[in-house]
């Protein structure tokens, strides 16, 4: 526990890490501002001394994570012409599988107070699920032009189905379910291996 007075570094960073860890092991019934700080060997009082309240702790968890997935994501067109296709596809949909981004979305869904915050942020150009998709585009365009990937691909749609399936994976997960990296590396082969295949090696 942090004595009294002492700062703390990335108190943001260590709280939104703490709520993670709180969601995958209680699930959001277990999300509580004493459960995150206790997870965090915190004060009970921090949380509320750097948010208004829980929900827009929520808001900005889910909007931090998404951003993080963002990131990510916009690295793999730099990516084009290296490996396979279905391997970058199939290495970016473990990083959204290991995102909890979704999970936190769910759960401020149902919050209303931490989905409209979230949703005003999206509308005004916070990044989200559309800049994953729009770098996943741009990913598949450039393997286009070096000849990697069918020209008649459409990659708006293959990207779509791609961060869309993810999304239904995490949120339909429970334990004994089917594997989720198996089921998206699936996908990826029957959406960009017939294309792949289609180039030049």
């Amino acid at each position: 526990m942090s004595p009294r007075g002492v700062a703390i570094p990335d108190v943001r960073e260590r709280l939104f890490a703490a709520a993670e860890q709180v969601l995958v092991r209680e699930g959001p019934a277990g999300l509580t501002g004493r459960a995150i700080t206790s997870e965090a060997g915190c004060a009970k009082g921090l949380l509320n001394a750097h948010f208004a309240g829980l929900d827009e702790f929520i808001a900005e968890l889910c909007l931090d994570r998404f951003a993080r997935t963002a990131r990510t994501a916009r690295e793999l067109p730099a990516r084009a012409g290296r490996d396979t296709v279905v391997e970058n596809l199939v290495a970016v949909a473990h990083v959204l599988l290991d995102s909890v981004g979704p999970t936190v979305a769910s759960l401020a869904l149902t919050r209303p107070a931490a989905f409209l915050r979230v949703r005003q942020a999206l509308e005004t150009g916070a990044p989200g699920f559309a800049a994953v998709e729009e770098a996943i585009a741009a990913y598949l365009r450039a393997e286009q032009r070096l000849g990697r990937l069918a020209e008649g691909t459409d990659t708006g749609a293959v990207a779509l189905a791609l961060v869309g399936t993810v999304h239904h994976l995490l949120m339909t997960s429970w334990s004994g379910a089917p594997d989720q990296r198996a089921q998206a590396e699936r996908l990826v082969a029957l959406l960009a291996g017939a294309g792949e295949a289609a180039g030049p090696a």
